[in-house]
C-alpha cells in the first residue's frame, strides 16, 4: 500500500535534486593518489582538462585546480554553503581574512550575505599512499531580507556534533550525524546568525545517516506542518522507506510531518536528510550569485566588479597550508582555534 509520507522516488541526477530552501546538494568522492612535494597528485596531468576537470578520469578530478586539486578563489553573494567532509581534508581562504584547515566530520558553514570571495583546495597530504577525499557541498538560500547581510565564517569541528546511535530489537545499529536541527534529544550547534536554519519556523535539519545491514530505524515527523524532506539513498541496495522499495543512488521527496520507517537490506546504507521549511520566494540564480529579481543578479555582477568583495588578501588564488599542519581555523577577527594534532603555522 502506498506510503501517505512518499512523494516521489527518483534516480539521483548530478548534481542531485533539491528543494527550496536547498539550492544545490553534490556529493564529491574522489580516489586521489599519493601527493606530490606540492600536495597535488603524484602522477601525470595529461589528457585533463586542467581548470575545468571534471570527467572523473582514473576515479579523481582536478576540478578547477592547477597544481593542487580543488577550487581557487571565486565569489558568492545571496546564499550559504554547508561543507560537510567525510574523507580527506580542505584548505579553506576567503576575502575576510579566515583560513583553516578541516578533515573528517568537520562541518564549514559560510554565509556569503553581500558577497564573500573564498577558495576551497584539496591537498594530498599523504606522499606515500592514496589520499581518498569525500564530501558534501549543501547550498542552502537565504530569505530576501537576509541576502545583504554580513558574510560570516562558521566552524563546526566533528567532535562537537552530536551524534545519536539507535540500537534495534535485534541489536544493529543505526547512527545518525546531526550537523543541523535536532533529533533524540541531541541538538546540532547553532547555525550562522543570519541564517534560514537559524530560525525555528525553518524546521531545518541534516542529517547523516548510517544503517548496518539488516538494521531498522524511524525517522521522527518533523515538527512543521509544511515541512519537506529529501532522504539521498547513495550507497546501498535493498532499503524500504515505509515498506516501499527504496533502489540505491536514488532520492526520495517526504511529507515532513510523518513518522518514516526504514528497512535496510543486506548491505550498510549510508544516507543524507535535507529538511526544511520552504523559504516560498522568487529565486534568480545565475553562476555563483543567488537572488530574488534579474536585477539583483546583475547588480551582483557589477559589485563584484566594482569591489571584488573586499578584495583577496592572499598571495595565490589557490594557498595551501604546510603538509605538516592539522585541523585549524584563523577567524576573521584573529582568533586561532587549533585542534588536537594541530600545529601552528600561522604568525600569532
Amino acid at each position: 500500500m502506498p506510503s501517505d509520507a512518499i512523494l516521489q522516488i527518483e534516480a539521483l541526477a548530478f548534481p542531485w535534486q533539491t528543494l527550496d530552501p536547498f539550492l544545490f546538494c553534490v556529493h564529491h568522492d574522489d580516489a586521489y593518489p599519493a601527493g606530490n612535494a606540492q600536495m597535488g597528485p603524484q602522477a601525470s596531468l595529461e589528457g585533463r582538462d586542467i581548470g575545468q576537470d571534471f570527467a572523473g578520469k582514473d576515479g579523481w578530478r582536478m576540478y578547477h585546480g592547477n597544481t593542487v586539486p580543488g577550487f581557487p578563489a571565486h565569489p558568492h553573494r545571496g546564499f550559504e554553503t554547508v561543507t560537510i567532509v567525510r574523507q580527506g581534508f580542505i584548505d579553506h581562504s576567503d576575502s575576510l581574512g579566515a583560513t583553516a584547515r578541516f578533515g573528517p566530520g568537520d562541518v564549514q558553514w559560510l554565509t556569503a550575505g553581500k558577497g564573500i570571495v573564498h577558495c576551497e583546495m584539496f591537498p594530498l597530504r599523504n606522499a606515500q599512499s592514496p589520499n581518498p577525499a569525500e564530501l558534501f557541498q549543501i547550498w542552502l538560500n537565504l530569505p530576501a531580507q537576509s541576502k545583504m547581510v554580513e558574510p560570516h565564517f562558521t566552524m563546526h569541528w566533528g567532535e562537537q556534533i552530536p551524534a545519536v546511535k539507535h540500537v534495534d530489537a535485534q541489536g544493529l545499529a543505526t547512527e545518525v550525524q546531526v550537523v543541523a536541527g535536532a533529533l533524540e534529544g541531541a541538538q546540532a550547534a547553532a547555525p550562522p546568525p543570519d541564517s534560514w536554519a537559524r530560525r525555528p519556523e525553518a524546521d531545518l535539519a541534516i542529517f547523516t545517516i548510517r544503517m548496518a545491514p539488516g538494521a531498522t530505524w524511524t525517522l521522527p515527523a518533523s515538527a512543521g506542518a509544511d515541512t519537506l524532506r529529501q532522504l539521498y539513498y547513495f550507497e546501498g541496495e535493498g532499503l524500504q522507506v515505509d515498506g516501499q522499495s527504496f533502489p540505491g543512488q536514488s532520492v526520495a521527496t517526504l511529507r515532513g510531518p510523518h513518522t518514516i520507517s526504514l528497512r535496510n537490506g543486506g548491505q550498510s546504507a549510508q544516507l543524507l536528510l535535507l529538511q526544511a521549511r520552504p523559504i516560498g520566494e522568487p529565486v534568480a540564480q545565475y553562476g555563483p550569485f543567488v537572488m530574488n529579481t534579474q536585477a539583483e543578479i546583475h547588480q551582483a555582477f557589477a559589485d563584484y566588479r566594482r569591489t571584488e568583495f573586499g578584495g583577496w588578501p592572499w598571495p595565490q588564488r589557490d594557498p595551501v597550508h604546510p603538509r605538516s599542519a592539522g585541523r585549524f581555523a584563523r577567524h576573521a577577527d584573529g582568533q586561532l582555534d587549533e585542534r588536537e594534532g594541530a600545529q601552528a603555522i600561522l604568525p600569532k
